[in-house]
This record gives C-alpha cells, sequence and structure tokens, in this order.
C-alpha cells in the first residue's frame, strides 16, 4: 500500500494526485511511465495496481472498489488491491505497484513500459494479457 523510500532496483516515484482527489471506495486510472495504472482509496491508504483486466482489458480504474476489492466493469472479474489476485484463482495476478503520500501528493513507483521475461516472475506469460492476444479477437461484422 506505501513505502517510504525507493530501493535501488525500484523505478522513482511519480506524482499523480492530490490527497482528495480520489473519494474513498474509488478508483481513479493515470498514465504512468508509459502504462495505465488504477489507484484506489479505501479511506485510510491507497493502492496502485495494473489498470488492464487480464480478462478482456477493461479499465479496472473505473470499476467498484468494495473492501480492499476491485470488480472489473465488463465481467465482474474481481482483484484484491493489496497483492493484485483475482479473488476467483490467486495464481492469476494483474501487476501491484507501490504507493506513497508526500507532502499532500499521491506517488506511484511504476516501471516503465515494455516487454519484460514474465517467467522470471512466476507467470505463464498469457496470464496478464487481455483476451484479445490469446487469438480471440472478434470476427469482423458483416457490412
Amino acid at each position: 500500500m506505501s513505502s517510504s523510500a525507493a530501493s535501488p532496483d525500484q523505478p522513482p516515484y511519480k506524482a499523480i494526485a492530490r490527497v482528495g482527489d480520489i473519494p474513498a471506495g474509488e478508483g481513479r486510472t493515470y498514465e504512468v511511465a508509459g502504462r495505465l495504472v488504477a489507484v484506489f482509496f479505501d479511506g485510510t491508504g491507497y493502492h496502485a495496481l495494473d489498470d488492464l483486466c487480464p480478462h478482456m482489458g477493461a479499465s479496472l480504474g473505473s470499476g467498484p472498489f468494495v473492501d480492499g476489492v476491485v470488480t472489473c466493469p465488463w465481467h465482474a472479474w474481481r482483484f484484491r488491491a493489496c497483492d493484485g489476485a483475482w479473488c476467483d484463482n490467486e495464481k492469476l495476478k494483474v501487476e501491484v505497484f507501490p504507493v506513497r503520500v508526500v507532502d499532500n501528493a499521491i506517488e506511484v513507483a511504476v516501471p516503465a513500459a515494455g516487454i519484460r521475461d514474465r517467467a522470471s516472475e512466476g507467470h505463464d506469460g498469457l496470464s496478464e494479457r487481455p483476451a484479445r492476444w490469446h487469438g480471440l479477437t472478434p470476427s469482423p461484422r458483416p457490412g
């Protein structure tokens, strides 16, 4: 949820909003380091995670946020904000990012966008990609 200082291998923190910009029980989406990041406020602290639902790519930042769980607005997949785990199968996760508040600014540390080695992070390389990347792109609609 929050961290006080960046470690040498952690990306730098970037201010994305001011305290009070995100109402309790809601989230907002911000672009940070070329990525979309959903930031939620639970009433006492802030949580940041990858904004894209791995199911179909919907924005998690616009989903309902209750009891530390964000629900995807498209198909109701639920993710815990504390660790990014899908509530129905904890092996599938969205990435979470450190958040801190400094001088009334909400700051997040997000690695730059780019291709990363998912296997080294314990992922199968598919679980965090929207379904359209699994070869499930819709057929063109008839004229």
